[in-house]
């Protein structure tokens, strides 16, 4: 990655912690900014530098593949797709309404660009699962965000067993490593111990990030061999509610509301942030 390209996926990572603010907004409505925050470099990496995808033709059959399977962390990536191309910022005022085209939750019958219904928490990895076996011999990557609260889920355990079995290299996980979940600490709530140790215990490749180095994310994510027998796991390591002062590391604001001194302050905080 020149710098020039990482300068603008950092522009891209601060548009979409601004949109995610916007989307709460601060006339009632609540939403997942720190969660959403914390994905916003790896999910601008992805779209604005490393995967394969077009706008004009979603269903291109050699596009790399996207799964959020911490679905409710889904307004980072409404933005990307926004920001890419493939709706309106208008829907943004719309977001979690009844029938609007951008749920709380991400819909593939709903909105462009969207590959599967995620959200209920465990799930996604089984699904990029699917889709990487299916994809196998060609030059596409399954990419799938996974929340550290997730890994409690015991359906992850069996991809991950799976993906090792099957050889599937062109699965890669990225963990948004944050350490809170929706009601505090991860080592509080249930202690997932050494997570590098357990993915390579299964057989994973594992590579250890700062997830907010856009520089980083992008070495990581181009170390990925699809034709190789080995699925990848990057761990990113992240603030949750990064650049927004009064959210950073607070599991309060994992789904809230802000006032709106506090929608002003998040602005502010964001567009003042220096890489």
């Amino acid at each position: 990655m020149d710098t020039q390209t990482r300068k603008t996926v950092e522009e891209h990572a601060r548009t979409i912690r601004h949109d995610v603010i916007r989307m709460i907004g601060s006339s009632g409505k609540v939403g997942h900014l720190g969660g959403s925050c914390s994905c916003a470099e790896i999910i601008a990496t992805l779209y604005f530098y490393k995967m394969k995808h077009d706008v004009k033709n979603p269903a291109l059959e050699s596009r790399d593949r996207f799964v959020m399977s911490k679905g409710h962390s889904v307004l980072a990536q409404y933005s990307a797709l926004a920001q890419a191309g493939y709706f309106s910022k208008d829907e943004f005022s719309h977001v979690k309404e009844y029938g609007s085209m951008l749920q709380g939750h991400p819909d593939r019958n709903k909105t462009p660009g969207i590959e599967a219904n995620t959200g209920s928490l465990g799930q996604g990895l089984s699904v990029g699962l699917g889709m990487a076996l299916g994809l196998r011999g060609g030059d596409s990557t399954v990419y799938v965000l996974v929340g550290d609260g997730e890994l409690a889920e015991g359906q992850i355990w069996e991809a991950i067993m799976a993906a090792n079995h099957y050889k599937t290299g062109n699965l890669v996980m990225i963990l948004d490593c944050n350490g809170i979940q929706a009601t505090g600490e991860i080592k509080d709530v249930l202690d997932t111990g050494d997570k590098a140790a357990k993915f390579e215990a299964f057989g994973w490749r594992v590579l250890n990030v700062d997830g907010h180095n856009v520089q980083a994310l992008a070495d990581a994510l181009d170390s990925v061999d699809v034709h190789s027998s080995q699925p990848t796991a990057i761990i990113a390591n992240t603030v949750k509610g990064k650049f927004v002062s009064f959210a950073e590391g607070k599991a309060q604001f994992h789904n809230a509301g802000l006032t709106a001194e506090q929608f002003e302050i998040a602005h502010k905080d964001i567009e003042a942030y220096q890489y």
